[in-house]
């Protein structure tokens, strides 16, 4: 107490001659820094994503299995959640990953507890599998690259709802310049127009024309409005000296060609 008081009244007085007491405290004892952990209230949890990422990491992607996939997918839109029943709901109802990160928005959102930003992920995954592909088939001439582009373009149309017409455009020595949608329709229609792709090729500087289209049904047989709409668009490209190479009608796991069915 003499000791406290010692050191009070060596302090500068205050205003009224009283010395200023200064209050201390004492600093708190070293601990042991401890690991950071997950929140008590979900202990398995985040256990749980770091398992999964150690799992990709060292056994690569195809020791995954289809809702483990999506968990990962899922764990950068949603990391608060356990995204684990989301992808086994995602699984349940559209059956393939492969479906459920082509499957359309609003389909996307009657899964519980996806929300937008898990919608927003899937489709992002979807739209950078598609690129990755489409690089592929723009590394060489595509009539040299026929398995990569049938492939690409399964991907692109095979699981769409509605007909969907595309144009790959090629330049002089079939390497494509452009692959554009001109055209949605109904289950089993889309309108195509000759004029506008021919159009279309001149603004490109196109040379060569691959006309895409899907049949939602799985069915790729061609119908006769499908086969008169390519002689008609065939008819107007070669006034302009541009060669329509073939058109392709992708049902789901397999294709038609024209040219090979002499339809072209």
């Amino acid at each position: 107490m003499a000791e406290r008081m010692s050191a009070a009244a060596s302090l500068p007085p205050d205003g009224l001659g009283l010395p200023l007491f200064r209050a201390t405290r004492a600093p708190a004892p070293p601990q042991a820094e401890r690991p950071l952990r997950p929140p008590a209230s979900s202990p398995g949890h985040f256990g749980h994503r770091a398992r999964m990422r150690e799992k990709l990491l060292a056994a690569g992607p195809e020791a995954l299995l289809d809702h483990e996939l999506l968990e990962m997918v899922l764990f950068v839109a949603l990391p608060r959640r356990d995204t684990k029943p989301i992808a086994r709901a995602l699984l349940g109802r559209f059956g393939s990953f492969a479906n459920a990160i082509a499957a359309p928005p609003a389909e996307l959102r009657q899964v519980a507890g996806i929300g937008e930003a898990g919608i927003a992920a899937l489709k992002t995954v979807q739209a950078a599998a598609l690129r990755l592909m489409r690089a592929e088939v723009l590394e060489r001439p595509v009539l040299n690259n026929w398995e990569r582009l049938t492939d690409y373009l399964s991907a692109a149309l095979s699981r769409e709802r509605v007909e969907q017409f595309r144009v790959l455009f090629l330049d002089s020595k079939n390497r494509l310049i452009a692959d554009e949608v001109q055209g949605r329709g109904t289950v089993n229609h889309t309108p195509a127009y000759p004029r506008e792709v021919v159009r279309r090729c001149l603004e490109l500087q196109a040379t060569a024309l691959i006309l895409v289209h899907n049949h939602p049904s799985g069915d790729p047989t061609p119908s006769r409005a499908d086969v008169e709409m390519t002689q008609e668009i065939r008819a107007a490209a070669a006034t302009l000296g541009i060669v329509v190479h073939d058109h392709l009608i992708l049902g789901k796991g397999r294709y038609l060609s024209f040219r090979r069915e002499g339809l072209l």
